[in-house]
């Protein structure tokens, strides 16, 4: 381990924990900050670089399942990826989306779903809509489990809104947007993501509620800022445009690529294992079995 991944792995564990109410009590103070993880290794970067929350978002369908849409992700797939991510003990607060029909039924299943994800390891979760989803936060919050808001731009609701479009663009749409935000917050929600949508109108929902909005493609007035792992680290897929608003700060898809490359290269003519990489038996057992030509140690290969 170098000094730097010890001095990291010995701030992270020194970080006192997330929760729900500190995050609500963050607003007006220093950005926030929320990265979607899905499994363990994923959760040990985010969390080690010192993120406040990590989101195990539905958004798992597309970057990590291979779906088209987050539609396809199932109750049961989160609570799968959250048990990975919360058995990595993060300092970060674990944020568990509630997939599409978790929480549309009845009260009775969206508390038990909701439920699942705690049990899992989830500390919150999230669910997407405005004034309509009152009464699902307010009944997951009956059963003392955070909630955190999602208006903007939903995933979940791409067919009623008629794709991927910035949400809020004329002065009722953006009135109904921050009534909506006012709505959750009122409700009990401890912070709101806010989706694709102009940044004047997430200046003016910021300014309407007094918990923190956390913005994706919502402009720099939010209270925080989120963003999906892959799109983040350019593990996006080359077939997939990013959206306007994702910042790249790697390419470890060509990275990873590159890496592997390099070992099926190695692995075919000859240079991978060498020596230094295996497992040799002593001298007399070489001899006893008559391997290597006697007492003549394994030839080295080439590097």
């Amino acid at each position: 381990m170098t000094a730097h991944n010890a001095r990291q792995r010995n701030e992270t564990a020194a970080r006192r924990r997330m929760t729900a109410p500190a995050i609500a009590a963050a607003k007006g103070s220093d950005p926030l900050v929320m990265v979607t993880a899905y499994d363990a290794p994923t959760a040990r970067t985010v969390d080690g670089a010192g993120a406040d929350m990590i989101l195990v978002g539905d958004s798992l369908a597309m970057v990590v399942l291979g779906y088209d849409d987050t539609l396809q992700v199932t109750t049961e797939d989160i609570a799968h990826h959250v048990g990975a991510v919360a058995r990595t003990k993060p300092s970060a607060l674990v944020v568990a989306d509630l997939p599409w029909l978790s929480y549309h039924v009845s009260t009775a299943e969206t508390v038990h779903n909701a439920a699942r994800l705690i049990r899992a390891g989830a500390a919150a979760v999230k669910l997407e809509g405005g004034r309509k989803r009152i009464d699902a936060v307010r009944a997951i919050l009956d059963a003392e489990i955070p909630v955190m808001g999602h208006i903007g731009l939903t995933p979940q609701s791409i067919h009623a809104l008629g794709g991927f479009k910035v949400q809020g663009k004329e002065l009722d749409a953006a009135k109904a947007l921050t009534d909506d935000a006012v709505a959750l917050a009122d409700a009990g929600c401890f912070a709101i993501v806010l989706e694709c949508v102009p940044d004047g109108v997430a200046r003016m929902i910021t300014e309407s509620v007094g918990v923190p909005t956390i913005g994706i493609g919502a402009g720099r007035h939010c209270d925080g800022q989120v963003l999906v792992w892959h799109d983040l680290l350019g593990f996006a897929g080359t077939d997939r445009r990013a959206p306007k608003f994702v910042r790249q700060y790697a390419a470890l898809e060509l990275d990873a690529t590159a890496s592997i490359e390099r070992f099926c290269a190695d692995v075919r003519n000859g240079a991978y294992p060498s020596s230094a990489e295996t497992y040799h038996m002593t001298d007399q057992m070489a001899d006893a079995l008559g391997l290597y030509g006697g007492t003549t140690p394994e030839p080295e290969l080439a590097q």
